[in-house]
């Protein structure tokens, strides 16, 4: 599947693995692969970011993620859908922070001691890549690039495609602003 990424799809596999590793987390998230798309310039993802108005507000959108890893990944439908249960994520989360620390429902960090020389993808990440060759497949496309990526984090429910959504940027916008019907 790899030698069908682009250039520009390469390199957000290899940014999000070099994010996760500054972060010192277990694996690539789908977070880690959004940050690496919102860092690069002069590529149809970053065109999209800029035509829906995210590049001018990446710092709402590292906020949300960062609420949504304070959450231990719980996404705001899932906070919703529990206080329907009467559960109330915020006080639980205030309540382990008080016992434990803040970030303490965060995924865990790898061992100091333990290296492997290799950061795996999480399932969900792995999902990430897999939708992406779908997607290009059934738009026709013979490569794979970071739009596809991108099309991809917004096809399925997360922490990440409701981030994105909540500014402005799901399956049906980027195709509107990727791929324009034209008349």
């Amino acid at each position: 599947m790899f030698e069908r990424f682009t250039r520009d799809a390469r390199e957000v596999v290899t940014h999000s693995v070099a994010r996760a590793e500054k972060a010192d987390a277990d694996a690539v998230t789908e977070e880690h692969l959004l940050l690496a798309l919102l860092d690069q310039q002069g590529t149809k993802a970053a065109f999209a970011f800029s035509a829906l108005g995210v590049t001018d507000r990446r710092a709402s959108v590292e906020t949300a993620l960062a609420e949504g890893r304070r959450r231990g990944g719980l996404s705001n439908a899932d906070v919703e859908a529990l206080a329907g249960f009467g559960v109330d994520v915020g006080e639980i989360v205030a309540r382990v922070e008080e016992a434990y620390g803040p970030g303490a429902l965060q995924a865990s960090k790898r061992s100091k001691s333990w290296w492997s020389g290799h950061r795996p993808f999480t399932p969900a990440a792995k999902g990430v890549l897999v939708k992406s060759l779908r997607i290009a497949t059934g738009r026709g496309d013979r490569v794979i690039g970071g739009e596809h990526l991108l099309l991809a984090l917004t096809s399925g429910p997360g922490v990440v495609s409701e981030v994105l959504a909540d500014h402005g940027v799901t399956y049906q916008s980027l195709e509107r602003v990727l791929f324009p019907v034209r008349a």
